[in-house]
């Protein structure tokens, strides 16, 4: 299989590993069937996206895709973390081979999961801002190869 710069990068030497204590707010998604589970956390001042880190359980190309995903979501507002999409994960990543693009769903994924416990934390329904999260692998298009 062959991998970008950027993904060998990021797998070797992820940004942002760790957890936030009191985070404000907290996101998993994954399956262990799948193989591949993100944890992000987030801190969150005046609406900003002052740190982030993240634990992830999987592939190399799913530690690719959760390291970058917290370097595209830090230091940005809500509404630009919110359009952090799985294809622009992919983008800065220089693209994955087919096989592992479900791993850069999960990051989008894990992001909005994230934001989600912010917004319930404060006692707003996040579903109308952040839409609907999707933490089964099925629905993410793995089909189980990623392997550990």
């Amino acid at each position: 299989m062959n991998y970008s710069e950027k993904v060998m990068d990021h797998f070797a030497n992820p940004r942002n590993v760790g957890e936030i204590e009191n985070a404000d707010g907290i996101g998993e998604v994954g399956n262990p069937k799948c193989g591949d589970i993100m944890k992000m956390y987030l801190k969150i001042e005046n609406g900003i996206i002052s740190d982030v880190k993240f634990k992830t359980f999987g592939c190399g190309a799913a530690i690719a895709t959760s390291s970058m995903a917290t370097e595209l979501v830090k230091g940005k507002s809500i509404e630009d973390a919110l359009k952090v999409t799985n294809k622009a994960v992919m983008e800065a990543l220089d693209g994955l081979p087919p096989v592992k693009v479900h791993c850069s769903v999960l990051a989008e994924q894990a992001i909005k999961a994230a934001l989600a416990d912010y917004y319930t934390k404060k006692g707003i329904d996040p579903t109308p801002i952040v839409g609907k999260i999707t933490e089964d692998c099925h629905d993410s298009g793995c089909t189980g190869s990623c392997g550990i």
